[in-house]
């Protein structure tokens, strides 16, 4: 009976410790898309007007998340929007400043990976 005990235990400690190695290997991969992000943002210039948690020139991209949170069409417009540059929809924030366009400039493959980790920043 002592074995058996024993093996369960092991058994069940195993299973625990997969279990806590999926979560910890989980962890670095969503920070390391993060940074990943952060780091195709820069290369790409967009953090010369844009953080994630403040305003500097154009508005923070957790405002931006948050303003387009739950629309169906938001990416395609956010996309569309960083491709050919704009203004007037953040006023408020930009004082009337002007977003460039940064198409061809930018790949589009990488727009599109920047306007999902801006719309992923949502709470």
């Amino acid at each position: 009976m002592k074995h058996a005990n024993l093996n369960f235990g092991l058994a069940v400690l195993g299973a625990l410790f997969g279990f806590a190695l999926l979560i910890v290997m989980a962890l670095p991969a969503t920070a390391l898309a993060d940074e990943d992000a952060l780091a195709l943002a820069k290369k790409s210039g967009c953090l010369a007007c844009h953080s994630v948690e403040k305003k500097v020139v154009g508005p923070a991209w957790q405002d931006v998340s948050a303003r387009y949170k739950g629309d169906a069409g938001a990416r395609e417009l956010l996309i569309a929007k960083v491709k050919a540059g704009g203004k007037g929809n953040w006023t408020e924030v930009t004082g009337g400043v002007p977003m460039p366009p940064y198409s061809p400039r930018v790949a589009d493959a990488d727009i599109e990976k920047l306007v999902d980790f801006v719309l992923s920043l949502a709470k």
